[in-house]
């Protein structure tokens, strides 16, 4: 089959390579229909993850058709149309069991490679380094899913390839992260990252019951979607002094009531701040620029949630005395899908949430070296780049 390989830091090529089959009683294969990109990809594209391998198949957010199964797997079948969370849940461990499958502890074959780092080892998922369990990536024909009944979710009539393609991870990583902020009614959320995970968290926020949702980015498409598409507020970040005062001064001195950073280790910021973090990342002494985190930390408002979903690694200068002094909870993971996916089922069937608009390239697979050259670039206005293999 053809599928997109990593070959090395910044190149990506489609390869032939073979095609995925049944390895364990409760495997899936299943024919993907569509794929995307993702800004977590960029970061092992770019080096700043370790763990890749040439040739490795890559990608992570997807839906298709079941066309194969396991004689254990009992609730999808063959020609069924699904959805497939990119985090791996066995279902049975205890994990998995409170709905926090991206830490399942049975997915991952290669928890030795995690655990010097992390102390314990998280899920599997597809497409993403070998610490993070070696998986072929959806970015192909088709792809082998490990527990098809925990990890397989049959598309209900009504939801389109389009809608459901983004359930896979934007969507529930950026629902995750405005759970996460216990909004009640009159709150005011503040979003760093206007990319797809960004405004799914915007959209999520309003759907959850947030009055105020505001948006801060600097490219004027997204944040003109930001405008339209959820009715949120929009900050460009590079048109004013401080986007700490410009915050508090919106809200009347007291801050907003939530803040998420859905930006991660490859954050742009503008200032002395700013170069001192492309230094010390271009040298390696650090795998961040998280300016986005140490701003959403300091404009919370006191006894605030900051909802971290951007992607990091070695953070440096993390102001851990504000979150004290201030009262703030932290919380982060990676997105739990399987939690929440008859939720967002509901949400697209009844009309209040379509994630379909976040699609801005619809290309073949046989052009996606080139679809990730605009996603990482942004170029012609590029939000996500959808592959049909």
């Amino acid at each position: 089959m053809r599928a997109l390989c990593w070959m090395g830091v910044n190149e990506l090529s489609v390869e032939t390579v073979d095609d995925p089959g049944l390895v364990n009683p409760h495997d899936v294969i299943v024919r993907v229909r569509l794929t995307t990109t993702c800004g977590s990809d960029l970061h092992f594209l770019g080096g700043y993850l370790p763990g890749m391998r040439e040739g490795d198949v890559i990608g992570h957010e997807f839906m298709g058709e079941i066309v194969d199964t396991g004689p254990e797997v009992t609730s999808v079948r063959v020609g069924d149309r699904v959805v497939v969370p990119s985090f791996i849940g066995c279902g049975k461990c205890p994990y998995c069991a409170d709905g926090l499958h991206a830490v399942c502890d049975t997915t991952n074959p290669n928890a030795a490679m995690q655990q010097p780092v992390m102390g314990y080892p998280t899920g599997g998922i597809y497409g993403y380094t070998h610490p993070f369990g070696g998986y072929q990536g959806s970015h192909a024909e088709y792809i082998r899913v490990p527990f098809g009944d925990v990890n397989c979710f049959p598309i209900p009539d009504g939801v389109g390839d389009e809608q459901a393609l983004f359930l896979s991870d934007a969507v529930p990583t950026g629902y995750m992260g405005a759970d996460f902020c216990d909004i009640s009614p009159g709150d005011t959320v503040a979003v760093w990252g206007a990319g797809a995970v960004g405004l799914m968290a915007a959209a999520s926020a309003r759907i959850i019951g947030a009055e105020r949702v505001i948006v801060i980015d600097r490219f004027r498409d997204r944040l003109d979607r930001a405008a339209k598409r959820i009715g949120a507020e929009t900050v460009d970040y590079t048109e004013v002094d401080s986007v700490y005062e410009t915050l508090r001064e919106s809200t009347g001195g007291r801050g907003p009531d939530a803040c998420i950073d859905a930006v991660g280790m490859e954050g742009h910021g503008t200032g002395v701040m700013q170069a001192y973090d492309k230094v010390k990342q271009a040298l390696r002494m650090e795998s961040d620029r998280a300016t986005s985190l140490r701003e959403a930390i300091l404009s919370c408002g006191k006894g605030g949630v900051v909802s971290v979903l951007g992607i990091y690694g070695v953070t440096d200068k993390f102001p851990m005395a504000v979150l004290t002094n201030k009262s703030l909870t932290l919380r982060t993971a990676q997105q739990h899908g399987q939690r929440y996916m008859p939720t967002l089922f509901e949400h697209v069937l009844e009309s209040r949430l379509d994630p379909s608009w976040l699609m801005t390239h619809d290309l073949p697979l046989t052009e996606a070296v080139r679809g990730y050259e605009m996603f990482k670039n942004k170029e012609d206005d590029c939000l996500r780049a959808v592959f049909r293999p």
